[in-house]
């Protein structure tokens, strides 16, 4: 069984690696949206961009914690036939460039089987899973099987946890290469602000533990990237990206579309830290 000081020992590096001079860069987009091919492009230009880390999400039925930009592209992705083993492909097809991390619900996982979907996942160079529906209360046995297969699971903090929430989720936390904090109440989508309250949650967290802060839902421009830079060590753009695609005549338009903003918010970040 891998230690929890060497899980995701990427992931660590890609957040230590900035972390003097800027917070790290996350693109977010739907695995396989809107098919196969253009989904590898779109991941291509994410990390020739500026991408530190890229997340993937894994369309599934029931997303409850996303807005309806993701809903829609979970949708489109499944009725093409996109299942856990594309998105392990798309993975493994970039993973020798920069650390991957995957967005799942529970249900997938147990309906492909949680050992064959952690040691499948870290095979195709994931190394960290987020799990929006897996309780903190809940999450022991599935932390204790992806820590055997070399595999983090990353808690979540949002505006409206508890102090004791956060007390829980910082133990929880020294196995984790960061904290994925939720940005604003509510699910995910493009905002026109960030909450008021997110400073707040960043100093309590920070109080609690130094595992690396990563900022999302709701973050869409590069100011709001700028902002954010300037209180976590990693900044999460998600919805924005996939309604880029979404609004794309093509694949080339589509693939320019995300590769701008990618860019945009890699320099802002940068400008915003130094």
């Amino acid at each position: 069984m891998t230690a929890p000081s060497l899980l995701a020992p990427r992931l660590r590096a890609a957040f230590a690696a900035p972390r003097a001079v800027r917070a790290g860069l996350i693109p977010y987009l739907t695995a396989g949206y809107p098919d196969m091919t253009t989904s590898d492009r779109l991941i291509e230009t994410l990390i020739e961009r500026g991408a530190d880390i890229v997340e993937l999400g894994l369309p599934f039925s029931d997303p409850i914690a996303d807005g309806p930009v993701v809903q829609r592209s979970a949708h489109e992705a499944l009725l093409c036939g996109i299942t856990p083993d594309h998105v392990f492909e798309l993975a493994a097809a970039h993973s020798a460039a920069v650390p991957f991390v995957v967005l799942t619900y529970l249900n997938p996982v147990l309906a492909y089987g949680v050992e064959r979907f952690f040691d499948h996942a870290r095979r195709a160079g994931v190394e960290a899973l987020v799990i929006p529906d897996l309780p903190l209360d809940e999450a022991s046995p599935f932390v204790e099987r992806a820590r055997a297969s070399a595999l983090a699971i990353v808690p979540m903090a949002t505006p409206t946890s508890t102090d004791g929430r956060l007390e829980l989720l910082a133990r929880a936390a020294c196995e984790s290469p960061f904290v994925y904090c939720v940005a604003t109440t509510g699910v995910t989508g493009a905002r026109a602000a960030l909450s008021d309250d997110l400073p707040g949650l960043v100093a309590r967290l920070r109080a609690r533990t130094k595992t690396p802060l990563a900022v999302g839902f709701g973050v869409s421009t590069p100011a709001q990237a700028a902002k954010i830079a300037r209180l976590a060590d990693g900044v999460i753009i998600g919805s924005a990206l996939i309604d880029l695609v979404s609004c794309a005549a093509d694949e080339e338009s589509a693939c320019q579309a995300v590769g701008d903003l990618v860019g945009a918010a890699a320099r802002a970040i940068l400008t915003s830290t130094v």
